[in-house]
C-alpha cells in the first residue's frame, strides 16, 4: 500500500493550493480518506475528511470554508484544495486511508490503517 501526496509548495497569504494524494494498493473507494497538517514543531492535527462514495465530508472548525475535500474513485486520488491561505496553514499535510467503525471519530489519527509520507506547505506573510 502506498499514498503518495503532491502539490505542496510556497505560496503568499490569500493564495490557493490544491494538494493531492494518490493510493495504490488499496480497493480505493472503500476507504475513507483524511488530511492532517502538521505544523513546525507541533502535533498533527485533522483537517478533512471524506467518506467512500464522496458524498458526506467533514472539517474542522479552524479550516471550515476556506477548504474543500474531494475524492476521484476513478483515479484513486483525494484532493485538498485550500484557499485564502495563512501563515498558520504552514506545514507539512499528510494523507491518511481507513476504514472507520461505529463509534470512530474521523479526527481520531490512530484509527486510519495507512499514511502518505507528507507534502509541505509554506505561506508566507
Amino acid at each position: 500500500v502506498q499514498l503518495v501526496e503532491t502539490g505542496g509548495g510556497f505560496v503568499q497569504a490569500g493564495d490557493s493550493l490544491r494538494v493531492s494524494c494518490t493510493a495504490s494498493g488499496i480497493t480505493f473507494s472503500s476507504y475513507e480518506m483524511s488530511w492532517f497538517h502538521q505544523p513546525p514543531g507541533r502535533e498533527r492535527t485533522f483537517v478533512a475528511y471524506i467518506n467512500g462514495s464522496g458524498k458526506f465530508t467533514y472539517y474542522s472548525d479552524n479550516v471550515r470554508g476556506r477548504v474543500t475535500i474531494s475524492r476521484d474513485n476513478a483515479k484513486n486520488t483525494v484532493f485538498l484544495q485550500m484557499n485564502s491561505l495563512k501563515p498558520d496553514d504552514t506545514g507539512v499535510y499528510y494523507c491518511a486511508a481507513g476504514i472507520l467503525r461505529d463509534g470512530d471519530r474521523v479526527f481520531w489519527s490512530d484509527k486510519y490503517d495507512y499514511w502518505g509520507q507528507g507534502t509541505q506547505v509554506t505561506v508566507s506573510s
